[in-house]
């Protein structure tokens, strides 16, 4: 038996709703009751799971710990695979500008992305990658979650940087001042799920001006006296406070507000040139890779960093044919590479890139073969993410899809199955030293809170192909 079909086997015996959003099946009379009867069953099952998850708990596996650093940068609206990340050359179709090169074996538009290019040897490509879902905000959610945002728990699971952050707390020293998780042109992402709102994303939009609102027009000094008074006031309502959580978070976050104030480390990591972002590409995009690079290389205790790229949801016009200044692979796909290749540069300049592990992923894939009547590409649960930096072998290929693009024909990992958004989860961890199969008992419901959905069946795991 093949790893797919153990893996589909176990899927079925246990079902965790993966259908995609269109995957609605007909409800019959029988099915309801059987459904309501289920119901009475699982919340029986939740009351003893309610009483069962009292330790923290894991199993013995061996992370890469290869990495210090994550930037994770998502590719919203789900870029097309075979125009980008797994080229294929469709005649009549792609366009001659895209001038298909051969870079060590593989097949690169080195007319849309020509630094990424030459970026190959420090970046692995995997093609065996499948989505769940093929609705925007679900899968952009699922990405960032690593499960099912519409299964149990699903709704207060935390973003991967939110672990990260709870797990790396231990690690911040007292002079360490930035969050650990930052968020850039990121006002979407998701958030901290249940965890303590100090493991939230701080989500900034970078400005040349630095970050803002940390100085005061009263003054440092005069500053620095109300918030004593602030504090000889509220204290008694802020430690320890008779109105529970909320009010103890929103204390933590001034407090680490208060640490960012008039601080010329945040400047200098906040700030940044107009030359310097010229080198990034002069966009949001560029800009956000360039405070990224800025805030790990402060070493102020940011860990994870979260930039989101969207405009890739090309349903028509994909290549500009219509609208050459428009929304197409030839304006968006400038901004991508003239951004990671500079992040790329600097890292590895200064000695970061190896301690940083780079992910690059959209939500899914794109149709294949000719673009539609409209001149786009539609959904496709095929799809391919590239990784770089954090120890990553650079220079190879994992997996292989067949000559279309459409589906995997080489899985090209040990499980020897899809690659799915939660082996991406487990392999972020692993890469950090966090132990993927991790189960928390602080969960609303007590149910546990599983890092890596169904770590005790060892169903998922990380892509450990990518360091050898």
């Amino acid at each position: 038996m093949t790893g797919q079909e153990k893996f589909n086997r176990f899927v079925d015996r246990y079902p965790h709703p993966h259908r995609s959003f269109f995957n609605r099946p007909h409800l019959s009379r029988r099915g309801f009751f059987e459904i309501a009867g289920a119901g009475v069953a699982g919340s029986f099952l939740t009351a003893k799971a309610a009483k069962g998850c009292t330790v923290q708990v894991s199993q013995p596996v061996t992370p890469q710990n290869k990495a210090k650093n994550v930037i994770f940068i998502l590719l919203a609206g789900a870029p097309s695979h075979t125009d980008m990340f797994d080229l294929k050359v469709v005649n009549g179709t792609t366009p001659a500008a895209f001038n298909p090169t051969m870079v060590k074996g593989t097949n690169w538009p080195m007319g849309i992305l020509p630094k990424l290019g030459a970026h190959l040897p420090n970046m692995a490509i995997v093609r065996s990658m499948n989505a769940w879902a093929l609705v925007h905000s679900l899968a952009q959610e699922w990405t960032q979650i690593g499960r099912n945002p519409a299964a149990a728990l699903g709704n207060i699971a935390p973003n991967i940087g939110s672990v990260v952050a709870i797990e790396m707390a231990s690690q911040r020293t007292a002079n360490q001042v930035f969050p650990t998780f930052l968020a850039l042109n990121s006002a979407t992402s998701v958030g901290n799920g249940y965890l303590p709102a100090s493991y939230a994303p701080f989500r900034i939009v970078p400005s040349t001006a630095g970050l803002p609102n940390t100085t005061n027009s009263l003054g440092q000094p005069r500053f620095a006296d109300l918030w004593s008074r602030m504090h000889t006031l509220d204290n008694p309502l802020r430690i320890n406070s008779p109105l529970g959580t909320p009010v103890q978070d929103y204390d933590e976050f001034y407090n680490s507000a208060n640490a960012l104030m008039y601080n010329a480390t945040v400047q200098k990591a906040f700030a940044y040139s107009a030359t310097d972002s010229t080198r990034y590409g002069n966009t949001s995009f560029g800009n956000a890779c360039l405070v990224a690079k800025q805030a790990l290389a402060a070493n102020q205790g940011t860990r994870f960093v979260q930039i989101t790229l969207g405009s890739w949801d090309m349903h028509q016009d994909i290549y500009g044919a219509a609208n050459p200044k428009g929304n197409n692979l030839f304006t968006m796909c400038p901004q991508l590479d003239n951004g990671v290749s500079a992040l790329i540069d600097d890292l590895q300049a200064g000695g970061l890139l190896d301690s940083t592990l780079i992910v690059m992923a959209g939500e899914f894939g794109r149709t294949v073969g000719a673009v539609t009547p409209a001149g786009g590409r539609d959904h496709l649960i095929q799809q391919s993410i590239v990784f770089a930096g954090g120890g990553v072998t650079g220079g190879k290929v994992i997996g292989a899809t067949d000559p279309t693009g459409a589906t995997t024909t080489d899985f090209g990992w040990s499980r020897q199955r899809l690659i799915k958004p939660e082996d991406v989860e487990a392999t972020i961890y692993s890469a950090l030293g966090i132990n993927w199969t991790t189960v928390r008992c602080d969960d609303p419901l007590k149910r546990g809170f599983e890092y890596v959905p169904f770590s005790e069946q060892n169903l998922y795991g990380p892509i450990d192909e990518l360091w050898t």
